[in-house]
Parts: structure tokens; C-alpha cells; sequence
């Protein structure tokens, strides 16, 4: 990747790259950065670190996690939740992304458009599979649709989600969203500003080069 720019790996039904998407933006303007998007499939970047599925996870697990947690950094960074997980949070997540990554051809406004994703499904509980929903945020933010959704769907556009999702696994990333600045990996929003600190006052290469050894 070329010099300030940071890829920003998310999933469009990401509760903490929605949380974190505008303090994201304020890191990049105040610091002169450009995020260049990787939505990807999410579930299988978990599963390859070693993650569990959402089925997978204990109650307690989903309570702290996808309950308590969001409510917490909802409050803290200002923005509005469902008092539940969204309806529609296990359906396809192709058409979003797809209709990301076409905007990216069209030169619109990314930061906004995949804000006004992540918001619909958290704040308002839309399908991001239904292309009416996705309509409706892409006309919040001023873009029209239809170039969108018609090219979203297309082997091209299609093949660049899978190629993030790939690269995604390459990276071995945990999960959504995870922040890449020359090559040093943030994971989760909480991490924003350890990555800002890191834009301007670089931290030390890791000495940490091997897993430690059990004594037992």
C-alpha cells in the first residue's frame, strides 16, 4: 500500500466497525490518512484464527460481547443501537458489499456510503440484502442507487469481495473490523487509538517472536 493510507477490513453488518466508523474518520482527516476499503466475509476470517461462530458461542459469551459491550461504546461514542441483535443479521451480506465496492469504481464518497450501512442495520434493523433498504441508505448520503446495485452483484466486483476476504485470511486477521497500517494490524474500534498513535509516533518493532513455552 502506498503511504497514508490505512485498509480497513469490515464486515457491512459489523456492530464495532459501525461503533468506531466515525472516530475512524476524524483519525484519517485530522491526520491526513486514506482508508481503502476491504469489506469481506466474516465468518470465515473468525473461524481460520480460531474464532467460534456466533452458534458456537456461549450465552454469556453473546450477552457480554453483543449485548453490554455495544451498549457501552454506543453510549461512549454517541451513536444510536437497537435494543436487540438485528433482525436480519445472518442474511447475505454480498449485495452490501458488492454495492461497496461498485461505489469505489465510481469514485463516491466510501467513508460516508458504508457509514450509512453499517447505521441502517443498527440503528434502523434493515435487511442488507434487500436492495429497496440499501436504496434508501445510499439516497441518505445523496448517491444514487441503481449503478450500485446493478453492478454489485457482477462476477468482477463479486471475485474483489472474495480477494478481500482471502487477503483478509492471509493476514490471519481475528475479525470486524481490523485496521492495517504498514503491515502492523489493529484489531477491533477499541484499538482506534493505539492505530492513531501509531500514525504519527510509529511503535517499535515487536521483539515477541515466539509463542512462550509451557513449563508445565
Amino acid at each position: 500500500m502506498s503511504e497514508k493510507t490505512i485498509e480497513y477490513f469490515y464486515s457491512t453488518h459489523s456492530a464495532y466497525a459501525y461503533l468506531g466508523a466515525p472516530r475512524l474518520m476524524e483519525i484519517c482527516q485530522a491526520q491526513g490518512y486514506t482508508l481503502v476499503h476491504r469489506p469481506f466475509e466474516l465468518s470465515p476470517v473468525v473461524e481460520q484464527a480460531g474464532g467460534l461462530s456466533f452458534a458456537g458461542r456461549t450465552q454469556a459469551h453473546v450477552d457480554y460481547f453483543f449485548g453490554r459491550e455495544i451498549e457501552r461504546w454506543a453510549e461512549y461514542r454517541g451513536l444510536e443501537v437497537i435494543d436487540h441483535r438485528p433482525i436480519y443479521h445472518d442474511n447475505p451480506l454480498r449485495l452490501s458489499s458488492g454495492a461497496l465496492l461498485a461505489a469505489e469504481d465510481h469514485g463516491l464518497d466510501l467513508d460516508a456510503l458504508s457509514f450509512a450501512f453499517l447505521q441502517a442495520h443498527w440503528r434502523d434493523d434493515i435487511d442488507l440484502n434487500d436492495p429497496e433498504a440499501l436504496a434508501t441508505a445510499c439516497r441518505s448520503v445523496g448517491v444514487d442507487p441503481a449503478p450500485l446495485l446493478t453492478a454489485a452483484m457482477t462476477p468482477a466486483i463479486q471475485a474483489r469481495f472474495d480477494a478481500n476476504t482471502q487477503r483478509a485470511k492471509d493476514l490471519n486477521l481475528f475479525g470486524s473490523p481490523s485496521y492495517v497500517v504498514d503491515g502492523e494490524i489493529f484489531y477491533g474500534q477499541d484499538h482506534l487509538e493505539l492505530m492513531a498513535h501509531a500514525l504519527s509516533h510509529p511503535f517499535r518493532p515487536s521483539t515477541f517472536k515466539n509463542p512462550p513455552v509451557s513449563e508445565g
